[in-house]
């Protein structure tokens, strides 16, 4: 549709485009590269965000930039070239993120017709969330449903896009009107596609695991004392899994990866935790699923995939098995559009 003066207005009056809704989508992030400078853009981007990194600014800074970002953009750069798109020329978050937003897109489609718009944002690196939202509101969005895609709330991921999705409408001159989605931790569907991506994997395994490991991404353990619910969410996740798959206590625990930094995270920490079923519990057959991360990405194909399966087999494990990230899958689809559609109340309804 084509923008058009407004009845009644004087010819001089700016053309506007017919409005529709935007579906905003949003991720983590991702380097343009696993070379050097784009690596260290990228993490002096991602650990400068205060809620990620809360330090006082005059002690963290110098540290970052003089001592972690001459290192660690070396580091982390392998980890990322171990499992780079060489095809596409991205990072696997990226390839799978825009699968996702296709298929959310063709579903809104055939739901909404031209009444919505459904796109993808990254917090960190691109495409910036303030590029998307800018996009919106040139092609006509006058409302924008934004959805961080993060089942679990934590300050340093849900917090931080909304952060920077409301950033981006203080430089609107005409602001969208704004919602943003609740953490769906707990949505019926959510959970059924993570059962179905666990039952699968199992029925694949060569040999079934006798134990199952809910590894989410960690924080600092000071974060639940202040008020964040993430580790509450967690675990209702995983108790909500088990109901659904059917097992006991005994067959399912959760974890927590990725710590950075001196500071005590949540426990207990996957790759220790791993170790010590294997190593004192006699576990010889596990399988690690991690329902925090709506897309695989360098925390689940190279820590998950390759450093704790290591830990695993090294302490005396037998059989690791990965369940990969719900991704594109037409159930975790189902379900985000039910998210989506929820959301949507009052705003848009199905076309004719």
């Amino acid at each position: 549709m084509t923008a058009k003066c407004p009845a009644h207005a004087p010819a001089s009056h700016p053309a506007i485009k017919p409005a529709k809704v935007g579906i905003l989508l949003a991720n983590l992030g991702t380097p343009d590269s696993y070379d050097y400078w784009p690596m260290r853009r990228y993490l002096s981007e991602f650990l400068s965000d205060k809620r990620v990194i809360d330090y006082p600014r005059w002690k963290w800074q110098p540290l970052l930039q003089l001592i972690i970002l001459t290192k660690r953009p070396f580091s982390s750069g392998a980890a990322y070239k171990s499992i780079w798109n060489e095809e596409k020329g991205e990072s696997p978050l990226m390839t799978i993120t825009r699968d996702q937003t296709a298929k959310i897109a063709a579903r809104m489609q055939d739901t909404y017709g031209d009444q919505v718009m459904v796109d993808f944002c990254m917090r960190y690196g691109n495409p910036s969330t303030q590029s998307k939202v800018r996009a919106m509101v040139e092609a006509g969005c006058t409302k924008i449903l934004f959805f961080p895609l993060y089942p679990q709330y934590a300050g340093a991921t849900s917090a931080t896009a909304n952060d920077q999705f409301f950033r981006a409408l203080m430089t609107e001159k005409w602001q969208p009107t704004a919602r943003v989605v609740d953490p769906y931790f707990a949505h019926p569907d959510y959970i059924d596609a993570l059962a179905q991506s666990v039952e699968r994997a199992y029925a694949n395994a060569e040999k079934r695991p006798e134990l199952l490991v809910c590894s989410y991404h960690g924080l600092p353990q000071r974060y639940l004392m202040e008020g964040d619910p993430y580790h509450c969410q967690c675990q209702k996740t995983t108790r909500l899994l088990k109901e659904r798959l059917g097992w006991d206590d005994t067959q399912i625990t959760t974890t927590f990866q990725s710590q950075f930094g001196p500071e005590e995270w949540l426990r207990p920490y996957t790759v220790e935790e791993v170790a010590r079923l294997a190593r004192e519990e006699g576990q010889k057959n596990i399988a690690v699923v991690a329902p925090a991360f709506s897309a695989d990405c360098i925390e689940t194909l190279e820590e998950i995939n390759e450093e704790i399966k290591e830990s695993f087999e090294e302490a005396g494990g037998e059989h690791f098995t990965y369940v990969p990230c719900l991704n594109d899958d037409d159930a975790h689809v189902d379900a985000l559009c039910s998210v989506i559609s929820e959301n949507l109340g009052g705003w848009v309804h199905p076309a004719a």
